[in-house]
């Protein structure tokens, strides 16, 4: 089991990334509260089906936020009990492009399908 192997390391390093956990599972949990507020607060926003589209790509990208947290959290205590270096991420760039998408979205429902 990966938590018994390695060295303990400080226990500042690993409350660090416990707040960064955290911070990824409140990054999910926004994209949720976004996909909710949207389904449930913003009926009129467009046609059925596209509002459904951007609700469950809200909801699935928050999933996936949620799993990759604790996959990242794992394998920056593994790097942290071997001394490694911690692995890099590119997902702050898809969450990123994937925001941009969405914004584009809101914006171009906002101003074509207003009742």
């Amino acid at each position: 089991m990966w938590r018994k192997s390695g060295k303990a390391p400080d226990y500042r390093f690993t409350l660090a990334n416990e707040r960064t956990f955290l911070a990824w599972i409140r990054t999910a949990l926004a994209f949720l509260a976004a996909a909710v507020g949207i389904d449930q607060l913003a009926p009129n926003i467009a046609p059925t089906l596209y509002r459904e589209i951007l609700v469950l790509v809200l909801s699935v990208f928050s999933a996936i936020l949620a799993f990759y947290a604790y996959r990242r959290w794992t394998a920056n205590e593994k790097a942290m009990r071997h001394e490694a270096e911690l692995p890099y991420t590119r997902t702050l760039a898809v969450i990123s492009v994937v925001m941009i998408a969405v914004i584009i979205f809101v914006v171009y429902l906002m101003l074509y399908y207003r009742t």
